[in-house]
């Protein structure tokens, strides 16, 4: 039996993957959770070894649930179910660690299908997913909104794309609608930026981002 985690913050979405999922052969529907905060406490719990991943959710989104628990619990696969297709989320997902990405018109096979691959140490991603992804590649690389090349002081994309909202002059629930991410998570990012690049406050934090390449004057 695999053991499975699904996380998705519509109620209605959540309780009728439990359903299905808990009448498919070879599967264990260990909890769900309700948003990325939740997932992360109970993989701890619940030790799955599949996490069926939302990712636009409040607290935490699916992609920093997944990058926290792959950092705290690399043996656990993450499958991404979204109804988001566009190679900012494919390529935030799959940098963050995801095995997996289906969008929610996926039926059970193919779920099932998903699950069983990633718990042997395969990949599966959804057919639309996986052409853009070798198209990327074949063009050099992934389609990135700002700074390409590495990122100073340990920062990571999304930290370093807050930052770039930053010397905008946006407003942390301006940074949240823009990313589609909640507020808790944007002072999350900003609290983690802070500390990598030792800055005080948000004025150190424009001179940073202008210093660096991460910001462009009007």
């Amino acid at each position: 039996m695999t053991r499975v985690l699904v996380v998705d913050d519509q109620t209605v979405v959540r309780d009728g993957l439990v359903l299905l999922l808990g009448l498919l052969p070879g599967i264990d529907v260990v909890g769900s959770a309700a948003d990325g905060e939740e997932a992360v406490r109970l993989v701890e719990e619940h030790d799955p070894e599949v996490v069926l991943m939302d990712l636009r959710m409040p607290r935490v989104d699916g992609v920093e649930a997944t990058r926290r628990i792959k950092a705290a619990h690399p043996a656990v696969q993450i499958v991404v179910l979204t109804t988001y297709s566009d190679d900012e989320s494919v390529f935030a997902a799959l940098q963050a660690g995801a095995r997996g990405y289906l969008t929610k018109d996926a039926g059970a096979e193919e779920i099932a299908r998903a699950i069983a691959a990633v718990r042997d140490g395969a990949a599966q991603l959804d057919p639309s997913v996986q052409r853009r992804l070798v198209d990327a590649l074949a063009a050099g690389g992934q389609p990135q909104r700002r700074r390409k090349g590495d990122l100073p002081d340990g920062l990571t994309q999304r930290e370093a794309e807050v930052l770039s909202l930053i010397a905008e002059g946006k407003s942390n629930a301006e940074i949240a609608r823009e990313l589609f991410i909640t507020e808790a998570t944007v002072k999350t990012h900003i609290n983690n930026l802070f500390a990598k690049a030792g800055l005080r406050d948000r004025a150190q934090a424009v001179t940073y981002a202008y210093r660096n390449g991460l910001a462009s004057p009007e």
